[in-house]
């Protein structure tokens, strides 16, 4: 049986503590063409969701330090839309049903036909790659499922997943100004630094301009324009 060779470079991001399982879908999914990194914890596999941009996630269900559906559903809150296939033991309708709720693209219980899980990853991989939702900023636009930004003379520019979901939340509404206590528990889940919002709207002045996010003094940040 073989998972169905890429017709494309499709990025994925294994997360998985069994290392026998790790090892057996890591050399098959390179050998199929899939440029793969794995995590063997839900803690290193949300670093590397948030940090690095994948056509889809393959999630256990059951994790070290941070399980599976915990994963999804921090990707979800910050804006991640990376299709995700959780594959488990837990097979149960109840279980799906969780799993589906928590944010997940797709389930597939354990044991599996590689067969099957190649259709659906390569499915979920053309999903990712034909996303088209789009918001505007000024005269600019904001390409969600690719996390990138178009500039008014047309030049786009990538964004890493924090400085995508920063921007989100800010363009999400527009006329909103946000406290850096309220960027920082919505983007970055209460990180232990509090210039955490600050050192990211640098990030994002510099990439797309100063005007991207305007300061609104004693209050905090609101969107600018492109």
């Amino acid at each position: 049986m073989t998972l169905g060779r890429a017709r494309e470079p499709w990025r994925l991001l294994l997360v998985e503590d069994d290392p026998e399982l790790v090892a057996m879908l890591s050399e098959a999914l390179r050998e199929e063409g899939y440029a793969v990194d794995v995590a063997a914890d839900g803690q290193r596999g949300l670093h590397l969701a948030l940090t690095r941009q994948y056509d889809v996630l393959l999630v256990d269900r059951r994790l070290p330090v941070v399980d599976g559906l915990d994963l999804v559903g921090r990707l979800r809150a910050r804006a991640v839309r990376t299709p995700v296939l959780l594959l488990t033991a837990m097979g149960t309708v109840h279980d799906r049903v969780d799993g589906l709720d928590a944010g997940a693209d797709d389930y597939l219980a354990k044991p599996f036909d590689l067969d099957e899980l190649g259709a659906r990853l390569r499915a979920l991989c053309r999903r990712a790659r034909d996303v088209t939702d789009v918001l505007r900023i000024g005269s600019g636009h904001l390409y969600v499922g690719r996390r990138e930004v178009e500039l008014a003379d047309g030049e786009r520019v990538a964004l890493a997943a924090r400085e995508f979901s920063l921007l989100w939340v800010l363009a999400s509404r527009p006329g909103t100004v946000y406290s850096r206590a309220a960027l920082r528990r919505m983007v970055f889940q209460e990180a232990p630094a509090p210039s955490i919002v600050d050192t990211y709207v640098y990030y994002l002045r510099r990439k797309l301009g100063r005007q991207v996010v305007h300061t609104v003094r004693g209050l905090g940040y609101r969107l600018g324009a492109l």
